[in-house]
């Protein structure tokens, strides 16, 4: 929600500190952990047990209170409250429909009830409808599922179209994981069609493997077919999407990025070959996974929603910056996220007073940015309640050192509780 009256954050570069910058935990990785901690026993999760509450993103501890749930013993209707949570709700949906006569009631913001599940629906009432699962919509909510107490006779595989978005894939994956430790038989997902944002699903491969689970896959086919205890719990790393703000703020005041592991899995990691590819040169500095970054950014910027959706508000902010045009393809999939993020990256470009240009190709959409070509004295952004918009419009305001007016700034808390506090970090101030 909006506050009525807009924080400021303004910049003075003789004020700036060269200071080491730490991100959170990633939730896309601590998300796929907490699932498999609590499939295989490894509950409460040591590495998000470490974590305060108030560092921990809002959507990691809304898994974590909906896997709590699922852990009571049986009985009435358990309440789950998703927010505006769109991976954790889908996440859920599947652990509920796969946990033994759970009776399940999910309610969430009226955005995320807009968002599509669809696809994750269908695809779990016809693998598990027959042996008695239950699934009923509200308008939006609640979502009310009642799941099945045997699945043994039924066909072992989950199928759902790939176009939309990887959760639906991972989400059913993990739901593979606790199929196979109940049933001790593979248990598969087949996708059809070509799947978007495959990184993610690489990710939640990667860590199926990590708590011993063997996963074998080939073109559109996922199955899960083995289960060894690995030796210790895995830990979980910084989050890449939140490494994205701090690697351009880390540039521009010269300071470091922590906890920053470079051969990560996650998706996002991508933002060190994007700034490679614009001039940026990554530097280690003395404590491990620690960097610096150094260089001019003069080269030219493009990326892909296909790879790195989450990445493309804070890229369009260090688009305002560089002297080229930077092109943004496959956006379409922007539209349907915490907020309707292709129009928010546009608003923003707008608000810094360049300009855009969106065009449709035969299957996809892709935005061209062109910075303005004198920078303004100040801007305002509302956040719409998103917070990539919101960390992307405060990453703009450091970059150029042009105040800003923001609307809703607290909505970082859904994945980056202590950002506003990094900035300060940096003598960015805040009011």
């Amino acid at each position: 929600m909006s506050h009525a009256s807009p924080s400021r954050l303004t910049v003075d570069p003789s004020a700036l500190s060269a200071s080491p910058l730490t991100p959170p935990v990633s939730k896309s990785d601590a998300q796929r952990a907490l699932v498999l901690g609590h499939l295989t026993g490894a509950w409460p999760l040591p590495s998000v047990q470490a974590e305060s509450d108030e560092d921990l993103p809002a959507d990691v501890r809304v898994l974590r209170r909906g896997v709590e749930a699922l852990r009571l013993p049986p009985g009435p209707v358990r309440d789950v409250d998703c927010a505006d949570g769109g991976a954790p709700f889908r996440i859920l949906v599947t652990q509920a429909a796969v946990t033994p006569g759970a009776r399940v009631r999910f309610t969430g913001t009226p955005r995320l009830g807009e968002r599509p599940h669809g696809p994750l629906f269908t695809s779990l009432k016809e693998a598990l409808g027959p042996a008695g699962l239950t699934l009923t919509e509200g308008t939006p909510w609640p979502v009310e599922l009642h799941a099945p107490q045997d699945t043994a006779k039924l066909a072992p595989v989950f199928r759902v179209p790939g176009a939309q978005s990887s959760q639906y894939a991972s989400s059913l994956l993990l739901g593979c994981a606790e199929r196979f430790l109940r049933e001790k038989r593979a248990w598969s997902v087949e996708i059809e069609g070509t799947l978007t944002s495959a990184g993610y699903m690489d990710l939640t491969v990667a860590w199926l493997r990590r708590f011993g689970f063997t996963v074998e896959q080939s073109e559109g086919h996922y199955s899960v077919t083995h289960y060894q205890a690995p030796e210790s719990v895995p830990s979980l790393p910084g989050d890449w999407s939140s490494l994205g703000y701090l690697v351009l703020i880390a540039w521009r005041t010269g300071g470091t990025v922590e906890r920053a592991e470079p051969r990560s899995a996650h998706p996002d990691q991508a933002i060190l070959r994007l700034v490679a590819d614009v001039g940026l040169k990554m530097i280690p500095a003395d404590a491990p996974n620690t960097w610096r970054f150094q260089g001019e950014a003069t080269g030219e910027l493009r990326a892909s929603g296909k790879e790195c959706p989450d990445l493309l508000p804070t890229l369009a902010a260090l688009a305002c910056v560089l002297p080229r045009p930077t092109t943004l393809t496959d956006v379409g999939i922007l539209r349907v996220k915490e907020s309707d993020r292709l129009e928010g990256i546009r608003t923003l470009v707008t608000a810094y007073g360049g300009t855009t240009e969106l065009s449709a190709g035969a299957d996809s959409e892709s935005l061209r940015i062109l910075p303005p070509k004198t920078k303004p004295a100040r801007f305002a952004m509302d956040s719409r309640g998103d917070h990539r918009l919101a960390m992307s419009a405060a990453t703009l305001c450091v970059l150029s050192g042009v105040p800003l007016e923001l609307t809703g700034p607290e909505c970082v808390e859904k994945s980056f509780p202590g950002f506003w506090r990094q900035l300060a970090r940096s003598g960015i101030r805040y009011s």
